[in-house]
């Protein structure tokens, strides 16, 4: 128990620094893209040559690049949607970009689409809990029932089911038993047929 919990502390620690990672290299990035925005074209122009000449002869030279880090490849997909990366994709095949664009929407829909049910509100939880104490003859359907008819709150009767107290074993179920009703109702009964046809 302890080493799960220390293992989960360490993963959200490391989580923290790549989030805090992230924000610092999109705040540095944005600080120089504002700045990019008031040069010339010409300057852009130059300076964007310059780095190119720079590249190339990284490539002649066959330097290997450093692998890129999560940050990274979020930045350059960021920065892809503002011109044709194609042209200046150089250290990483296309495959491997648009992979990463892959990757980064897998991983927003993997955080958009949570597994589980949000959880209700408490105050409706009080609410289910203090229904089913209160009638215990109830059921979750009849409360669900309740609740939109009286107070048009609409939730499935598998939620109430979820919130509703377990009533503990020794105490006797809130409804009447098939035997006791018979047993009250047998001078009243005439006829009845037991059998199922």
């Amino acid at each position: 128990m302890y080493a799960e919990s220390m293992e989960l502390f360490s993963l959200i620690i490391n989580l923290a620094a790549e989030l805090a990672k992230l924000a610092r290299t999109l705040l540095t990035d944005g600080i120089r893209f504002m700045a990019l925005l008031a040069r010339s074209r010409a300057a852009l122009a130059a300076e964007n040559l310059f780095l190119r000449k720079q590249l190339a002869f990284y490539q002649e030279r066959k330097i290997r690049p450093r692998r890129f880090d999560n940050v990274t490849r979020f930045t350059l997909v960021l920065l892809s949607h503002g011109f044709a990366w194609q042209d200046a994709l150089v250290n990483v095949t296309p495959k491997t970009f648009i992979g990463w664009h892959g990757a980064g929407f897998r991983l927003f829909w993997r955080w958009k689409s949570r597994p589980g049910r949000p959880r209700i509100p408490a105050e409706l939880r009080a609410l289910i809990r203090e229904m089913a104490l209160s009638n215990p003859s109830w059921g979750e359907e009849r409360i669900a029932n309740e609740l939109l008819l009286k107070l048009g709150i609409q939730i499935s009767p598998r939620t109430v089911r979820k919130y509703v107290p377990k009533r503990p074993r020794v105490q006797p179920r809130g409804d009447q038993r098939w035997s006791t009703f018979v047993r009250n109702h047998a001078s009243a009964i005439l006829a009845c047929d037991f059998c199922v046809a």
